[in-house]
């Protein structure tokens, strides 16, 4: 053999080598080309029930390839059929490539007042998803079916009370019966300026049958209209939980009280010291540095923030009646400011704000005792916003009195209370330019005139008549004179 000469080898070892490479790169591409999406997992929010408005919420979700089209179908007496749908490209049927669209989310509205032309029965939703699938292999659609009950008669609600007569900014009772497909009633208020109505949810009546209630009500202290307008805004109320409701006006005869004017002349003195204490106490509030745009943040904004606050407090109020004997007055005081002033506020004589007043403004001698003016549980009890540091007492069935602007306080949150015990003393703080107790009286948390609740003869003809030995109620006999000196009308 040559020093040239070399062994030959096989080509074999190339050859199947190279018959594996392309095995292996057509497997990849056939296992990629194959792979199709898992099922689609449906999440479909249905009520069982609807009547004026629902919603049914549809989220579709797959992760692994996307999903490539969402369909809901929703039917029913007396609608067309109703058809949401959403579809999106395919990603590429390879393996390495990214995903498509991993999740869906649908929203559909229903109810009477997405169909006027809806009728009861049943409305029948069906939800179909489709994932992304091969070259050659579709996967199968989920398919997921809802039934929904229509129901749309409300329960029926009649009044039972005689001789409903209500004063503006005054107070009433009314007893009435619903029927039993009631799960929310009472009173509800319209306001004449389109804000939110003032509510007045009803509880059962003690001892009564199950379709027996009671409320007390009021009519806003600004509602000025004919007597025709204001009884017509004024309703009792039966709500179904699919949001069906039943009204019917009740209100026998209305007495107007025109709104009293004010004015309130704001000195620098008392715009920096009510601002410098109110906005250390309430630190979600931010001064600006200009005294009095920080004074009518205060004025406006935070006034609605407290006033807001008190109709929350008012929905834990006690179901039942806490109190015995006519309200007890401060008495021996002189009266600064009248309920439902509606005051004007000027600043180097030009007007720069309107409030209204909701409370009597009582004075004595600085830091006087104040008395509970009824039995009852302390449901607020420390500083609170434009009324500085105030006691606000629970007395059943959303009736509530505010002590505000005292110097101290010698009650707690829960503590129960006695007609005439004292629960601190006159002072200035909060919206205070000097010492005096801003008192009134809240029904379901909205200011209503207290005089009527000082009024043993008032509470007779209002109250005992209509709610005979469910209000145990007896006239006392220290009730005979207001704040001021006024005699009680016998």
């Amino acid at each position: 053999m040559s020093f040239g000469d070399r062994p030959r080898r096989s080509p074999l070892p190339f050859i199947l080598l190279g018959l594996l490479v392309v095995g292996a790169g057509v497997g990849v591409a056939v296992w990629s080309a194959g792979v199709v999406g898992d099922p689609v997992t449906l999440e479909v929010t249905a009520p069982a029930a609807v009547g004026q408005a629902g919603e049914v919420v549809v989220v579709a979700k797959e992760p692994r390839r996307g999903i490539v089209d969402v369909v809901v179908e929703i039917s029913g007496p007396g609608v067309p059929t109703t058809t949401l749908a959403e579809v999106h490209d395919a990603p590429p049927a390879r393996a390495w490539d990214a995903p498509g669209r991993a999740e869906a989310r649908l929203a559909a509205p229903i109810g009477k007042t997405v169909w006027p032309e809806l009728k009861e029965g049943t409305l029948t939703v069906v939800v179909k998803a489709t994932s992304a699938g091969s070259w050659w292999k579709t996967p199968e659609p989920v398919e997921v079916k809802r039934e929904i009950a229509v129901r749309l008669t409300p329960p029926t609600v009649s009044p039972m009370s005689s001789f409903v007569h209500v004063a503006q900014g005054g107070a009433e009772a009314l007893v009435y019966e619903v029927g039993p497909t009631s799960k929310r009633d009472g009173v509800v208020v319209e306001r004449v300026d389109g804000s939110a109505p003032w509510v007045f949810v009803g509880s059962p009546f003690p001892g009564g049958p199950a379709n027996k209630r009671l409320v007390l009500f009021a009519v806003p202290y600004d509602d000025e209209g004919p007597e025709d307008a204001v009884r017509g805004r004024v309703k009792v109320f039966a709500e179904d939980e699919v949001g069906n409701r039943a009204t019917t006006t009740f209100i026998h005869k209305f007495f107007p009280r025109p709104m009293p004017k004010d004015q309130i002349v704001l000195k620098d003195a008392f715009l920096t010291k009510v601002t410098s204490e109110i906005y250390a106490q309430t630190p979600d509030l931010a001064k600006s540095g200009d005294a009095l745009a920080d004074y009518l943040v205060v004025n406006r904004e935070l006034r609605k923030k407290n006033n807001a606050a008190l109709v929350e407090l008012a929905t834990r109020s006690a179901p039942q009646f806490l109190w015995k004997q006519t309200f007890q007055p401060f008495d021996n005081a002189s009266i600064k400011g009248a309920f439902a002033d509606r005051r004007t506020y000027t600043y180097n004589d030009a007007v720069v704000d309107t409030q209204d007043h909701l409370g009597f403004d009582l004075a004595r001698v600085e830091r006087s005792p104040v008395n509970a003016g009824n039995d009852g549980v302390i449901m607020q009890a420390g500083y609170f916003g434009i009324f500085g540091n105030c006691v606000v007492i629970d007395h059943g069935y959303g009736l509530m009195t505010l002590y505000a602007h005292l110097s101290s306080i010698d009650v707690k949150v829960g503590d129960a209370v006695t007609r005439g015990q004292v629960i601190g003393k006159t002072g200035a703080t909060g919206l205070a330019g000097g010492d005096h107790l801003h008192f009134t009286t809240l029904l379901h948390g909205y200011a209503v005139n207290p005089i009527e609740w000082w009024d043993g003869h008032w509470i007779a003809d209002r109250l005992k008549l209509k709610l005979g030995e469910a209000l145990p109620w007896v006239e006392s006999a220290d009730d005979a004179t207001l704040p001021g000196g006024r005699r009680k009308r016998r």
